[in-house]
């Protein structure tokens, strides 16, 4: 059963009517980024990606969408969303393609009232892709080459037993952020790997650079009296990495701030969990 008759005969309602090629996808991947919004999705710029495109043609197509729900549901998990949240979003979908035709009004996504099959497809690819990285542990991205969030993690529990021996913490972050919304597919690994270029040309001292998600990045700095002039830097310099492609540049400019380490290590670490989505 595809999505659409899914929809219908779960809700009770009539499918929304499709609009053929490009202007339905748009409409369809429109109307499910609003409502997946409006059900609370943490953090807007992460939200669109290829696989949603691929998902909404196997929607408009009348094809049973479990192949890219599959793959979605791997997407998320590898940019970071938990489970329940990439369920909503499923379900976000689903309460959208269950409208009535020319609908425009709100809609409430129920995880409940998602056909099991759709449920199925998303969660096992979310959960095969969290099953590889807990296997293979990998200390850095193999796209942008910049450190996983576990690994700065590793590094903050070294720094906070520095400063337990030492009396003092003189270490802070410097967080950067890309908004990938302005721009699709591939472009959106090109804009982080041009990001995490520029952050190693600035930061060359050993610090430690990670990805705290799709669209954020983080460097785990000592305080010094350079420190702002550096971040002036990073600001220039990636301006001009972005500017070289007219698919990127739409990324930038990007926002960089200091984040000052919270008290303790547990504090930290909630710190980035939040950061990261």
């Amino acid at each position: 059963m595809g999505v659409r008759e899914a929809a219908a005969g779960e809700a009770g309602k009539p499918a929304m009517t499709r609009r053929s090629g490009a202007d339905g996808a748009r409409a369809l991947r429109s109307r499910w980024r609003t409502a997946s919004m409006a059900a609370g999705w943490s953090y807007p710029a992460d939200w669109p990606l290829a696989e949603v495109d691929e998902v909404c043609a196997a929607v408009l197509r009348t094809a049973d969408p479990g192949a890219e729900l599959y793959r979605l549901g791997g997407a998320r998990a590898e940019a970071g969303a938990g489970l329940a949240e990439t369920l909503l979003d499923l379900a976000a979908l689903h309460a959208v393609v269950g409208e009535p035709p020319g609908s425009t009004g709100i809609v409430s996504p129920d995880v409940d009232a998602v056909p099991s099959r759709m449920l199925r497809a998303t969660a096992l690819g979310w959960g095969d892709v969290m099953s590889r990285q807990a296997s293979t542990c990998a200390a850095d991205n193999p796209l942008t080459g910049l450190a996983t969030g576990a690994y700065l993690r590793t590094r903050l529990r070294e720094v906070y037993a520095e400063a337990r021996t030492t009396g003092h913490q003189d270490h802070l972050l410097v967080l950067v952020a890309l908004d990938l919304s302005r721009t699709s597919g591939w472009s959106r690994v090109v804009a982080m790997t041009l990001l995490a270029d520029a952050l190693r040309e600035v930061f060359d001292s050993g610090q430690t650079i990670a990805s705290l998600g799709p669209s954020l990045a983080a460097v785990l700095v000592r305080k010094d009296d350079r420190l702002r002039r550096t971040v002036g830097n990073l600001r220039l310099l990636t301006a001009d990495r972005l500017a070289v492609d007219p698919h990127v540049a739409p990324t930038g400019p990007a926002e960089v701030w200091l984040e000052e380490l919270p008290a303790t290590y547990e504090q930290a670490a909630e710190l980035l969990a939040g950061l990261g989505r």
